[in-house]
């Protein structure tokens, strides 16, 4: 007999999203993924001047914000066949990738960690064996037994109030969990270390971009960072000097403690990496370009179809024409309708809601379901990591070796690339593209310095918008996944808006063809060991680190109801 669990909303994330699946034989079945806001962003930018987009969109969350900035500027610099100063381009990439760095490290410790460790074990531990742990994975300075000693009493404190603050709701002492109390010991030292390590990336964002959340300094055409090497009001090289400390930091960090403790939890949950594959074919777009067309870039993206990295094709610029060309998403499942028969390409795409009820045959998201090629397609770390591997490209080497490495000395026995196709997979890509962020921080910062005392301090061109119609499609590879926003503008106003992000190509419902998505695939046969605390399903759905409110937006403001999980 099957029993349909309802989880509303699934918790640690931004935004709302709720998931039902149905049990059988205690493994999953049948899912529903199902975003309960609905986006208007798009509506609001109709008749707009789009040199404005960039600071609308980026409200659209307060967690992926730099993300919708940059995007929305390519996207009317692509309409305008616009080049970009080479200076504006490093400092973009810098605050890209440091606002990567913070979302990969907050993700894995503050958000996701708490479904693979038992906080309140960690009072059991004994802290010279959890820092004789921490030794064999790395050489990283507060690793010691006082530290850990530390940790420990501060944990002691805190549970002893009753009153657990983040780590309230965990599923402590539930059968999922296999942890030893030393290594649970170890992730609570990390996950408070972890705040101080976002502070550095947040620190490199507010630098260069005036603000965080909600940088000021982009414009199309450029940014809005005067370079004056004697002026302290514009960019000069002491801040820049600031900024290398904290990458420095960020660095020291991400290699030393986020990559091996990634490693450790995947070798304790090694059958993990059978579990949560779903959609294996993969798309990811290259990114922190170097020129100023959009044609170099330090980091390649791609199509990766059906997990075969031998029949990769590359994206190659922006503005690609084989990505172009393959967009299309379906309303057909969500609380949306269109005037002609769908899908739609982003360029008509319509913004249109019709809300009926939650419908398990019918319409029950506020997500949209794109499609590549006719095809649903998984976004994020995982596919950027494979299309890295598939294009050779060194850094995203060098630390998925070293992490597959690493698990198979744990376990004991050999692991390949084929492991991260799961769930404990995308937490081991996340944690490999991270490593591989600080090295693209680092090298825009060298550029940035190099270009700098070659006397070019450009770092803006004026756009000038034409008569008539234009298009254009902004892409960026956020920290989850592709990004794309596509504009049509008339006579200097923008006509027509589309926003085609990560959670929606990953959590997007069934498309015109009844194909499940992502989120909805990599549940099928998840094993569920206690309808009553569906920890299992939290797990998969959180590995992809799901940002709702890029995907939808609205709330219902008589629903007093703050979460749901329900067991039939």
């Amino acid at each position: 007999m099957s029993q349909r669990i309802t989880i509303d909303p699934i918790t640690r994330i931004e935004g709302h999203l709720r998931i039902d699946v149905e049990v059988d034989n205690g493994k999953v079945s049948k899912a529903w993924s199902s975003g309960q806001m609905w986006r208007g962003v798009e509506l609001i930018l109709l008749g707009r001047d789009p040199r404005d987009a960039w600071a609308i969109t980026q409200r659209i969350c307060g967690v992926c914000t730099t993300v919708h900035a940059i995007t929305s500027v390519r996207a009317v610099e692509n309409a305008l066949n616009l080049e970009v100063p080479v200076n504006a381009q490093f400092i973009r990439n810098m605050i890209a990738s440091a606002h990567a760095l913070h979302d990969h490290i907050v993700h894995f410790y503050h958000l996701s960690a708490l479904d693979w460790v038992d906080v309140v074990s960690a009072l059991q531990a004994d802290p010279a064996k959890t820092a004789q742990l921490a030794e064999t994975l790395s050489d990283w300075g507060m690793n010691s037994k006082q530290v850990m000693a530390q940790t420990q009493e501060k944990l002691k404190a805190f549970v002893g109030t009753g009153q657990l603050g983040p780590f309230t709701n965990g599923y402590w002492g539930h059968p999922a969990m296999k942890l030893p109390p030393e290594v649970n010991l170890l992730a609570v030292a990390h996950y408070l270390q972890a705040l101080e390590a976002q502070r550095h990336a947040n620190k490199i964002v507010t630098i260069l971009g005036s603000k965080s959340p909600h940088i000021q300094n982009l414009a199309v055409g450029g940014v809005a960072n005067p370079i004056d090497t004697n002026s302290q009001s514009n960019l000069t090289i002491e801040r820049l000097l600031a900024v290398k400390e904290h990458i420095d930091a960020l660095s020291e960090f991400t290699r030393k403690v986020y990559l091996p403790d990634v490693c450790a939890v995947g070798a304790f949950y090694a059958d993990w990496t059978k579990i949560g594959k779903g959609v294996t074919n993969y798309i990811s777009t290259p990114d922190f370009p170097i020129d100023s067309k959009g044609t170099q870039f330090l980091v390649p993206g791609g199509h990766v179809p059906d997990g075969d990295l031998a029949q990769y094709k590359p994206f190659t610029q922006f503005g690609d024409k084989y990505l172009h060309d393959g967009v299309e998403e379906s309303v057909k499942h969500a609380w949306y309708e269109y005037s002609k028969p769908g899908p739609l390409h982003p360029y008509e795409g319509e913004t249109k809601p019709h809300y009926t009820d939650f419908q398990d045959e019918g319409k029950y998201s506020w997500l949209k379901a794109p499609t590549f090629y006719g095809k649903r397609a998984q976004v994020g770390p995982l596919a950027n990591v494979l299309c890295g591997l598939a294009a050779g490209h060194q850094p995203t080497v060098t630390y998925a070796t070293e992490a597959l490495n690493r698990v198979s000395t744990l376990v004991g026995s050999k692991v390949g690339p084929e492991i991260l196709h799961s769930t404990i997979g995308r937490h081991a890509a996340r944690a490999v593209r991270a490593c591989v962020m600080t090295e693209v921080l680092a090298q825009n910062w060298s550029m940035l310095i190099e270009n700098i005392g070659k006397g070019d301090k450009a770092t803006f061109n004026k756009p000038v918008f034409p008569k008539g119609e234009i298009r254009g499609f902004g892409m960026h590879e956020a920290p989850r996944g592709l990004l794309s926003h596509w504009t049509v503008i008339k006579d200097g106003k923008i006509a027509n808006y589309q926003c085609v992000v990560p959670s929606t190509w990953n959590a997007g419902p069934r498309d015109e063809t009844d194909v499940i998505g992502p989120y909805e695939a990599s549940l099928m046969d998840n094993p569920i060991a206690n309808p009553d605390q569906p920890l299992e399903v939290l797990r998969t759905v959180h590995s992809f680190d799901p940002c709702l409110a890029c995907a939808v937006h609205v709330h219902d403001e008589e629903k007093g109801q703050v979460v749901q999980v329900k067991a039939v």
